[in-house]
């Protein structure tokens, strides 16, 4: 099913599906790879979680000082002694729980996605998102060649370019 454009103005073979490889497991594997990145997004998110309580837990510092200044030093000892570096989920610190997360859930998770693209698609990854591009795009378009190096690519400045 390759148009005849394709070999010199399409996918490099590392996009390109192996011999053989179905429709379907394409897509199967298309779809694992969005799983996959959408828990890197997750894991994002559960680093900010980490960093932010973090930044929340340094500014008690602050507020304790500030407690005290006021004359407020009861406040100040209970922000101390009930906040003030204590447990997010009982024995945990966050930094723990990202560590869990990798651990148990992030890292199998990797591990098999890169193991069933190795194994049903000769390591060639983002197929199902190469061959979307390939028909969607506009042969010929300078904005829609297949590659930074393609032949009659855009230059990045070119619409601002103001030279004849």
């Amino acid at each position: 099913m390759t148009r005849p454009h394709e070999e010199a103005d399409g996918p490099d073979g590392s996009h390109r599906r192996p011999e053989g490889l179905s429709d379907a497991t394409v897509e199967a594997l298309g779809s694992l790879s969005k799983a996959l990145e959408t828990t890197e997004r997750a894991r994002g998110h559960l680093f900010s979680f980490h960093q932010l309580t973090g930044t929340a837990d340094l500014e008690l510092d602050r507020a304790t000082s500030l407690l005290r200044e006021a004359g407020h030093h009861e406040w100040a000892r209970r922000v101390e002694t009930e906040v003030l570096g204590r447990n997010v989920i009982p024995g945990h610190w966050t930094f723990q729980i990202v560590e869990a997360y990798d651990r148990t859930y992030y890292q199998a998770f990797k591990d098999l996605e890169r193991e069933a693209v190795d194994r049903l698609a000769a390591g060639r990854d983002h197929l199902y998102e190469a061959e979307m591009k390939e028909s969607r795009r506009t042969h010929g378009h300078p904005d829609h060649t297949y590659a930074p190096d393609s032949p009659d690519t855009r230059r990045p400045t070119a619409p601002f370019d103001r030279r004849g």
